[in-house]
């Protein structure tokens, strides 16, 4: 350690086997400030992870906490949090690679400003068919490179960064909160707290590329984003907004495609058109089972297809998770 504290802890959610989060390893090991760099696993028993198969050396520390059952990668995420050393956290996958800069990048950016939360752009790791484009534009198209404001109105889930300080004032919230990060930042921003997207930095997400995975994916995160977002709510408003839901395909398939217009992403996003409308209608029918009757085995579900991502990957896809 040459520091008494790291400038960014990162947190890592993994299934418990080395094999499946050495690739993020790897370029957490790239980082240019990784003497500066904690990175806390959480992963179901600490005990179960061999970390003489990972690239460990040479960062301020790594840690491993157990995160019992991975019912929701959300929720594993707090032990971590409550661990972390640094006064900044930043959020990384076992299917999401960071580049060279990020965590430069990152701790420049709060030293540089009153930053509650912080995220990079996103780029599609696994960019070719189409139902990896439309996965990732479903989930990260408002943030693809050139499309969004630096203080846009909400951030890239699992893959930003916030002040640890922020998170823990959650307190027992926190684990709910993290099921939907957008509305920590709609909370933040809310509360008169900026947020800010670094549009030349990236990290590169692999996504679901087979179709029936991406069926459940899509219900699935839907149902569980809509029933986040409503739980305080009356039923008269809840029943508006399932109704509400009928629209959502058509608006944001029209959103997705005007913030895809003027990347290089257009020629892709428009040739997963007929993907990236049926699956826009599964999301919204999962926001309309999510507001009616609640999460259901949502988030479940979601914790248990969230890591090893190879599983969800094409067979041309499938090295991409590990080479």
């Amino acid at each position: 350690m040459s520091a008494s504290a790291p400038d960014l802890s990162v947190i890592l959610v993994g299934a418990g086997d080395a094999r499946s989060v050495e690739k993020t390893f790897r370029h957490l090991a790239a980082q240019t400030i990784r003497a500066r760099v904690e990175v806390v696993v959480a992963v179901p028993e600490a005990d179960a992870l061999d970390l003489g198969a990972l690239p460990t050396d040479g960062f301020w520390g790594v840690e491993v906490v157990s995160a019992g059952s991975l019912v929701s990668t959300a929720r594993s995420r707090v032990p971590a949090i409550r661990a972390a050393s640094g006064p900044v956290v930043a959020f990384v996958e076992d299917h999401s690679f960071p580049e060279a800069a990020w965590a430069e990048r990152l701790v420049e950016a709060y030293a540089s400003g009153p930053w509650a939360a912080v995220a990079p752009v996103i780029g599609n790791a696994n960019p070719g068919s189409a139902t990896s484009w439309a996965n990732y534009l479903i989930e990260y198209g408002p943030w693809m490179q050139g499309t969004a404001p630096s203080e846009p109105h909400h951030l890239p889930g699992h893959n930003g960064s916030y002040r640890r300080d922020v998170l823990l004032a959650y307190g027992d919230r926190l684990g709910a909160m993290l099921e939907a990060e957008s509305l920590i930042h709609w909370d933040l921003t809310a509360r008169g707290e900026r947020i800010r997207l670094l549009p030349d930095v990236r990290i590169d997400h692999l996504n679901f590329s087979r179709v029936a995975p991406s069926v459940e994916l899509r219900v699935m995160g839907g149902r569980a984003f809509a029933a986040s977002r409503s739980a305080a709510w009356p039923a008269p408003r809840r029943a508006l907004y399932a109704l509400a839901a009928l629209a959502i395909p058509a608006v944001r398939l029209a959103r997705t495609l005007r913030w895809a217009w003027g990347t290089p992403s257009r020629a892709s996003a428009l040739r997963s058109l007929p993907a990236l409308a049926g699956y826009l209608a599964l999301d919204a029918l999962g926001e309309m089972t999510g507001y009616l009757f609640g999460a259901g085995s949502a988030i479940a579900s979601l914790g248990a297809i969230e890591i090893r991502r190879a599983r969800y990957l094409r067979d041309a896809d499938q090295p991409l998770a590990y080479a």
